[in-house]
């Protein structure tokens, strides 16, 4: 097994309010030269998408809007879909699982059920009523599909990490699953910033990630009854520029990440790694979360854009973890 790298290329992004729109809509022959930058000789790079499933209300729009534009080069889909029904029912949720999965094609590689479901914020679906019984049929109804099908498709969730040890998503996950979820699960994915939300001195950022890595594995994951065998994948991981935060440290900052992933990848038996995002939404506002891009809003690079091409080209072939 080797560690993939992927990249999240659309503008559109969510923060603790909502949704960010870019100040400037995707171009997407601009994507696709980045993408192939990015990529180098790589064999692969996954192209992270978003879905929204809701039955009484207008879904959010997907994002990005064709993401099979940028499969080219042997680029594979890491498509998430989000259950965004307000009322938490869940008819129709398994059938667009399953819908999603059969007209997926053979570039959908991964297929990520819910986005954050342990975070309560409004663009995530930890906010949503019934969500872990969402994940739980979510994943069944995927790979259930993808067997039919004949397709190998990695079908998995993710999460933020828990810093509340009163916190109980992991232990009521647990309960819930049952032999076909555990049977269904390909991957674990791990959503964390380090040094965004919370300071972190930059000689204690290897530390600190070792530590938010080596929890999840060891602490988390089990509380669910979820085995060493199954492999963690980080989904979102980035670091902003902007007022005060440079993009050289920006560079630096991800480079420190990314190493450290790599570093405990056959330890912890992590299998891939996504970046957020390819693009600022709008490189002159003010807010954090219109900042995370390797480019700016105008598609010129950051360093970090060199950072991240140099790393895929080192790492890529790195072996990781045991495989299941």
């Amino acid at each position: 097994m080797t560690m993939t790298f992927g990249i999240y290329p659309g503008g559109l992004l969510g923060d603790d309010q909502g949704i960010i729109h870019p100040v400037r809509p995707d171009e997407p022959n601009r994507v696709i030269d980045a993408l192939d930058e990015l990529q180098g000789d790589a064999a692969t790079l996954a192209v992270r998408a978003y879905r929204s499933f809701a039955a009484t209300v207008a879904p959010p729009l997907p994002a990005p809007a064709d993401p099979y534009a940028y499969l080219r080069r042997g680029r594979t889909l890491d498509l998430v879909l989000q259950f965004r029904e307000p009322s938490g029912e869940l008819d129709g949720w398994p059938e667009f699982v399953r819908e999603a999965v059969r007209t997926g094609g053979p570039e959908l590689a991964s297929v990520q059920i819910c986005e954050e479901p342990n975070l309560n914020l409004p663009a995530v679906d930890g906010s949503i009523p019934n969500v872990l019984n969402a994940l739980v049929q979510g994943v069944v109804a995927a790979k259930q599909e993808a067997r039919s099908l004949g397709h190998r498709v990695a079908v998995g969730f993710n999460a933020v990490p828990t810093f509340d040890p009163s916190d109980t998503f992991w232990s009521e996950l647990g309960a819930l699953a049952d032999a076909r979820f555990r049977q269904s699960l390909d991957y674990v994915g791990l959503d964390f910033f380090p040094d965004v939300f919370r300071p972190i001195a930059a000689d204690q950022l290897a530390g600190a990630v070792t530590g938010v890595l080596t929890a999840f594995r060891r602490t988390s994951l089990p509380q669910a009854g979820i085995p060493d065998t199954v492999p963690i994948r980080i989904c979102e991981n980035g670091w902003p520029t902007g007022p005060g935060r440079t993009e050289q440290r920006q560079a630096a900052a991800l480079d420190t990440v990314i190493r450290t992933v790599a570093a405990l990848a056959t330890d912890l038996n992590i299998d891939g790694y996504s970046l957020f995002a390819l693009r600022d939404a709008d490189s002159d506002a003010e807010g954090l979360f219109h900042h995370f891009g390797l480019l700016r809003d105008d598609y010129t690079p950051k360093p970090a854009f060199t950072t991240y091409r140099q790393l895929v080209r080192e790492l890529d072939r790195a072996p990781v973890g045991p495989t299941r």
